[in-house]
């Protein structure tokens, strides 16, 4: 998926991927819905209102407004479902309150189970369930483990159709879900894991910062400061020629986002580098 066709659309990463805090709310509050069909999901709640002024905001409002015209229309179309499940992932991080997050998760459930209905072969498809999954886990009021393992199949099946699927999100998912969830014999949280997934999202798509910064992030969770500090030069620079490709007004709240995140990385890099933990060899 190009970047031009994710600014004229108005999802940019920060709402469509950028998830790994909310995971944690997943792995503690999370239960599995009932399947509910298109048409009854989009008339069980009324439009809410956006939340927050700004022209981010609007581009989201609208383009779920516009494809679920489309998807209302057109049920037989797969690329139109999992459009229509994409933006009611981003709609919902504007939701009000739980129930009308529910609400817009379940549509794009209902949608993202259609376009595999209709494409069994949709890697769109199925790792847009596994983040409207993960959307209406944080309504939730009990847990339900065995929703990560649903998350972990969707995911899984969306990598061994299309690895590179939106900058390798699918992979990258994984990576943050095995690094949120607590280990055996609790759930299915694994550094190795994790290690693996994040790892390989960056051997796919190196260009992303998304990638990058998730991955160095992980690093210094894990104690391995030295490792992450070989590499600030390196992932700086990549930085630096990414912002000529992932540009404009579309990847503005990103580049904040990811400015932010990487002056943390920096910062706490330098700080542990003068107190290193015994246990960093790497």
């Amino acid at each position: 998926m190009s970047a031009t066709y994710k600014k004229e659309h108005g999802l940019g990463a920060h709402r469509v991927l950028a998830w790994s805090a909310c995971l944690w709310l997943v792995v503690l509050a999370c239960c599995w819905p009932g399947a509910m069909p298109a048409h009854a999901a989009e008339a069980s709640v009324p439009e809410p209102p956006i939340v927050g002024a700004g022209e981010r905001s609007n581009r989201v409002a609208a383009a779920y407004l516009d494809w679920r015209s489309r998807f209302l229309e057109n049920e037989t179309n797969s690329e139109t479902a999992w459009q229509f499940s994409r933006a009611c992932f981003a709609r919902a991080d504007f939701a009000t309150n739980n129930a009308q997050r529910a609400a817009i998760a379940e549509q794009g459930i209902a949608a993202s189970r259609r376009a595999i209905r209709l494409q069994t072969n949709s890697a769109a498809g199925y790792f847009y369930l596994g983040v409207n999954l993960g959307q209406l886990a944080r309504t939730k009021l009990f847990t339900a483990l065995g929703l990560l393992d649903e998350m972990e199949e969707a995911w899984k099946r969306s990598i061994a159709i299309e690895p590179k699927f939106h900058f390798a999100a699918a992979h990258r998912s994984l990576g943050l879900l095995y690094l949120e969830a607590p280990g055996w014999p609790l759930s299915l949280g694994s550094r190795s894991k994790a290690r693996r997934e994040l790892q390989k999202a960056i051997e796919l798509v190196p260009g992303y910062p998304e990638n990058q910064i998730c991955w160095l992030e992980a690093r210094l969770r894990w104690g391995e400061t030295r490792a992450v500090q070989t590499q600030l030069a390196a992932v700086e620079a990549l930085l630096a020629s990414a912002r000529a490709n992932f540009s404009g007004a579309g990847w503005a709240q990103d580049w904040q986002d990811w400015n932010a995140r990487w002056n943390s990385i920096r910062s706490r890099a330098e700080k542990a580098a003068l107190a290193r933990s015994p246990r960093d060899s790497r």
